[in-house]
This record gives structure tokens, C-alpha cells and sequence, in this order.
């Protein structure tokens, strides 16, 4: 650790003396940071805090994180942290689940065979952005674009959450002010229930506040559960598609 310490300050020296554009020195210290330890994801445009402990703070994932291939966006989004800053206050949550949507061939997907709609507009565009529909006339599910075509209509959808602060505000808006919090934001309906959002986020630009993503510890892969998606009975031959990734034994996943 302490030669990976030295190495990332080394870095830094280089750096203040070429250019005095803090933003830029150390945003590129962070990733080597990661590149180095393996704990964060290089994409992350971060804030970093040279202390003697070496600690940095990280802060939202940035656009690069989702202009990825839609599969591993999925899985690497499991262990970051859904921010919403609301008038009520703010909620956090672990994600804990997501399902992957790959496109025109998918049968599953919105954009199916290339269907495009004023709905699912936001799918065509710029990566990073929320998706967000209503379901049964009562329900909202949010969806993050990702993948590494441009207009290339793939999106993720977050199934659950576990939740990290802001419970309290959480179980207002659910209901359930008292009642075991396992089930808080388990499910996609759920999960916008307690989180507040609604239309109202469709298409809003994740990779900065009020709602968001944070970056946190990856989710080793001998962790993530590879299995089939829910509800998706209709799509024929992708409906065995194995594109829902969920955290082995946490409590909070919506569907084993």
C-alpha cells in the first residue's frame, strides 16, 4: 500500500508542476489510483483530497462510466449509491439489483425492433440520462441509458436498493413509518416510491445533482448473481436471456 501511496503522490508532483489546473491533476490521480488498487473505477471524474492518509472522496460517476457495453454497466452498477436531493430531503440507496437492455434485437426492451416513441426518446440519446415510465397506470420504474454505441437505444433498469440514508423519509412516502425497512425500496415501483421519483426525472442527466450516482467499492464478481429478468415472459427466446445481476445474499434484492 505504501508503495502505491508513494506512486499516486509521485503522480501528482508531475502533475502541479506541468499544469496548475487542479480539476485535471486530480481527476487523473484518481484514476491511476484505481488502476493501481483496483477498488475504483478509473471512469470516475473525482475529487480527491491529498491528505496523509491518502483518503479520497469520491463523487459522481461521469458520463464515460456508461458510454460502456450495456452488460457491464449493469454489473458494475451494483454497489454505487442512487442519490435524489428533493425538497423533502435526501435519500440514498445501495443498488443492490439491475436488469440490462440491450436494444432493437432485444424483444424485451422498449425499443424493440426499433421502436421509438416520445416515451422512450430519452433511450436514443446522450448516455447517463434517466429513463423513467409508468407501469400499470400507478407504478414508476427508472432506468439509466448506457452502452458504447451512440444512439443505440440500451438502457438499465435499477430494480432495488438498499437503504443508506434519508430511511425515515423513505418510509413516509411508502407508508410504512415503523414496519421492517428490508422491503423499502425492493422492486422497481417500490424502489420510486421511496426515492421520489416520478416523470419528473425522466430524462434528467445523472452524472450531476439533484439525482444522481455515486461511486463506491466495486461488487467483486464471485458476488454478482447472473440470472434471467423479471415480467419479460413475452419476449420469446430473450426472455432466457441471463441480463439481471443482483448482490449474492443481500436481503434487500426484490427476487432470488
Amino acid at each position: 500500500m505504501n508503495q502505491h501511496r508513494n506512486f499516486v503522490f509521485g503522480v501528482a508532483k508531475k502533475l502541479a508542476r506541468k499544469r496548475n489546473r487542479a480539476k485535471n491533476c486530480l481527476s487523473t490521480i484518481t484514476r491511476s489510483f484505481g488502476r493501481i488498487e483496483g477498488g475504483f473505477d478509473g471512469s470516475l471524474l473525482g475529487k480527491a483530497y491529498l491528505l496523509d492518509t491518502a483518503f479520497f472522496e469520491i463523487m459522481i460517476l461521469q458520463r464515460d462510466f456508461y458510454e460502456r457495453d450495456t452488460i457491464t454497466v449493469a454489473k458494475e452498477l451494483l454497489g454505487k449509491i442512487l442519490m435524489h436531493e428533493s425538497v423533502e430531503g435526501t435519500t440514498e440507496g445501495k443498488i443492490v439489483e439491475t436488469e440490462a437492455y440491450r436494444g432493437p434485437e432485444d424483444q424485451a426492451a422498449h425499443s424493440s425492433g426499433g421502436r421509438r416513441t416520445p416515451r422512450n426518446e430519452v433511450m436514443y440519446g446522450e448516455k447517463g440520462h434517466a429513463y423513467v415510465y409508468l407501469i400499470y397506470g400507478m407504478y414508476f420504474c427508472v432506468n439509466i441509458t448506457a452502452g458504447n454505441m451512440l444512439g443505440k437505444p440500451e438502457a438499465i433498469l435499477i430494480r432495488a436498493l438498499e437503504p443508506v440514508a434519508g430511511e425515515k423519509i423513505m418510509a413516509i412516502r411508502r407508508g410504512v413509518i415503523g414496519r421492517e425497512i428490508r422491503n423499502l425500496a425492493g422492486g422497481p415501483g417500490r424502489l420510486c416510491t421511496a426515492m421520489g421519483i416520478t416523470k419528473a426525472q425522466n430524462k434528467l442527466d445523472v452524472t450531476k445533482p439533484p439525482f444522481y450516482i455515486k461511486n463506491a467499492p466495486p461488487v467483486k464478481s464471485e458476488e454478482i448473481v447472473e440470472t434471467t429478468r423479471v415480467g419479460v415472459d413475452y419476449a420469446g427466446e430473450w426472455k432466457h436471456s441471463p441480463w439481471r445481476f443482483y448482490i449474492k445474499g443481500n436481503k434487500y434484492v426484490s427476487k432470488k
